[in-house]
């Protein structure tokens, strides 16, 4: 019955995202009040019903209710708690209603934490959240019902996908979805600016605090994934240009760029049509994703095959919204101006190059991306664009963005000093230089072109630190003084700081790992070893070993430096006994920010068996980096300027029209 439950409370929340898309936005073309106030407690509610609907889902699978056709296609009663948890997104139906309650999520906090916002902008906002919804609940019903029964119930589960039960597949989705997801608040915000017709520098403050938060999030979420895949799926490398990866990557871009175009607009009341752009599309890939991954177009670990209906279903969806909200900023773009003007070269330029510089790879991924997929629906001709097209078009794109970081931080507003900031960052430069060919030195050398990969990564590093080092007048002033202001510089500033420091380091350990790993591919027999990153590494034998819900045979490793043992890992091969579906787990050891990895392959006649062995030299910092500039982003939503938000600003009439930014 709970079951039932869950699903009749889905239906109420179709009907109550259809209420809040409806009568806030017809509310506010009449200024009405109390139809606008509908919005907030609407939201309020959906949320309630959809968070509720979610539990009894998360109670069917905790259960092992098998009577429920989505937990007996991707769970079984011996899978450890913590995967029956996981097994809820694990899986194509369960993952929409997780993206819906994270979208409920948001809707929600836009009502509890909006009372700065002007009632008229509240409830458009809040009614496009509602058109979000009632999309996908009706994706879900119609196509997705994950409360499917069947009859009879079977006895036992089919088991989640082996892959999936790791722990860092039950943090990776919801993460990526918190930054997916919350995009649409900024979506939201862009298209019910258009509808109002006002978008002015009070508009860039309320949606900076959302595209921050999405873009934190999402910064763990690929992490996450990458480092899931690194360590899971047993190949060894972070990063692979996966279709689905890009999906997620792309909107990460753009979020970048969106974050800094509405900086500019808060400062400056600038780039108006820029950002409303920005945060249309950000959103779009967002939903794009969406539909690679649901649709069954593409074939990755990451995706869920699907059925034709479903990717139809999403396809439409994403013409709607998409083409919706751009034919809107196609009709409203002509009426707005670009706003305070300001010289090329300014903190505002820098900012605009970095925007450029941004959408242009965000729109080399995305050809990357779909080119295949339409010469294939075109012509039928199947083709590949792996990592060498990414690599070329990608990194000569973000070379020279990796230069001008260090300077916009160092640029006045409106009119700067270039050759000031050159003179700022003179020694920083030098610095880096020097530190990447002592870097390149000890690494006993490799191409001569990774000391400038290296030297980028630093002088971001070290760009970072001298922003703060000049903003506090460290040398100028005495050591009280400087301290104090230092102290007294906003988060935001810190935040910032720590963000492009992060980028920095996640330069280095790319540049590091790539050109200085080492791989090895070996068959080995018992007490035979390999020499790798300076480490000797002997194998003692296989062992076999059983799971909850597995049978392993584990291979041990005894690590050794200059004759002395120093570390032992396992590695091993994992047969999951539901689905009969073989796993590999690789063994890792980190020394420091370096790791070495061990990967086993197929046994040999003789009784031996194949082994990989890489040595991946600060590759730690890859991932590291990812999280410094997470935890830049928290930092700067702490500033009490964005969690304040702008002031309550006087209603408009009731007649909208775009307001020039001068």
């Amino acid at each position: 019955m709970i079951i039932e439950i869950g699903h009749y409370a889905l239906i109420l929340a179709l009907a109550t995202a259809l209420v809040v898309s409806l009568v806030p936005l017809i509310g506010a073309r009449r200024l009405d009040q109390a139809m606008m106030d509908v919005a907030p407690v609407g939201s309020i509610a959906l949320f309630g019903l959809v968070a509720f609907s979610f539990g009894v889902l998360t109670y069917a699978h905790v259960v092992s209710d098998f009577s429920v056709a989505n937990v007996w296609e991707n769970s079984h009663s011996l899978v450890p708690l913590i995967y029956k948890y996981s097994g809820v997104w694990g899986n194509h139906e369960g993952s929409m209603m997780l993206w819906l309650l994270i979208l409920a999520l948001f809707s929600a906090l836009v009502a509890a934490f909006g009372r700065n916002l002007p009632d008229t902008l509240k409830a458009n906002v809040l009614s496009v959240q509602a058109w979000i919804s009632v999309a996908f609940i009706l994706f879900i019903l119609l196509t997705s019902n994950p409360f499917t029964r069947l009859d009879p119930a079977p006895a036992e589960g089919k088991d989640l996908n082996p892959v999936l039960q790791d722990i860092g597949l039950a943090i990776h989705p919801p993460l990526l979805y918190l930054g997916y997801v919350g995009f649409s608040v900024c979506f939201s915000f862009a298209v019910a600016a258009l509808l109002e017709g006002r978008i002015d520098a009070a508009w860039a403050r309320w949606v900076r605090p959302w595209t921050l938060a999405a873009w934190t999030f999402l910064t763990l979420g690929i992490a996450m994934g990458s480092y899931w895949a690194y360590y899971e799926l047993g190949w060894g490398g972070w990063w692979f240009w996966d279709p689905v990866e890009n999906a997620s990557f792309m909107p990460w871009l753009a979020g970048t760029a969106l974050l800094h175009s509405a900086l500019v607009m808060e400062k400056r009341e600038a780039l108006k049509i820029w950002t409303v752009l920005l945060a249309i599309l950000t959103f779009s890939l967002s939903l794009l994703g969406t539909f690679l991954v649901r649709s069954g177009v593409l074939t990755s670990v990451h995706a869920f095959a699907s059925d034709p209906s479903r990717g139809v279903f999403i396809l439409c969806i994403l013409l709607i919204f998409i083409g919706g909200a751009l034919s809107l900023f196609a009709f409203r773009a002509p009426l707005l101006t670009a706003g305070g003007l300001f010289a090329p070269i300014s903190r505002e330029g820098a900012l605009v190059v970095n925007n450029l510089i941004l959408t242009v790879a965000c729109g080399t991924v995305l050809t990357g991306t779909l080119y295949p997929l339409l010469l294939e629906t075109l012509t039928g001709d199947k083709i590949s664009v792996g990592p060498p097209f990414f690599n070329m078009t990608f990194g000569l794109l973000m070379a020279p963005l990796l230069v001008i970081v260090p300077f916009g931080p160092l640029l006045a507003w409106k009119r700067g000093d270039l050759l000031g900031a050159l003179q700022r960052l003179y020694v920083v430069a030098a610095l880096a230089f020097a530190v990447a060919i002592a870097f390149f030195y000890v690494e006993h050398g490799g191409p001569v072109l990774s000391v400038l990969g290296l030297a980028a990564g630093l002088f971001l590093v070290f760009g970072a630190i001298a922003d703060l080092w000049y903003r506090s007048g460290v040398g100028k002033a005495a050591a009280s003084v400087a301290w104090r202001r230092f102290a007294g510089l906003p988060r935001s500033a810190f935040g910032t700081a720590l963000a492009h420091a992060g980028l920095g380091v996640a330069v280095l350990g790319i540049v590091a790992v790539t050109t200085f790993e080492t791989e090895h591919v070996v068959q080995m027999k018992k007490d035979e070893v390999v020499e790798a990153g300076g480490y000797t590494l002997r194998f003692d034998g296989m062992q076999a070993a059983n799971g909850p819900n597995y049978t392993e045979e584990r291979g041990h490793f005894s690590v050794a430096r200059g004759g002395v043992e120093v570390a032992d890992v396992w590695s091993s091969k994992r047969l999951y006994t539901a689905r009969q579906m073989p796993t590999t787990e690789a063994g890792i050891l980190s020394f420091g920010l370096s790791q070495l990895y061990v990967s086993l392959g197929d046994a040999t006649n003789d009784g031996g068996i194949v082994v990989r062995i890489w040595w991946k030299p600060f590759i730690l910092c890859v991932w590291g980096g990812a999280v410094i500039m997470a935890i830049g982003g928290f930092v700067s939503l702490s500033d009490r300027r964005l969690r304040v938000g702008a002031p309550r600003r006087k209603a408009k009439p009731a007649a909208p029209a775009m307001e020039p930014a001068e």
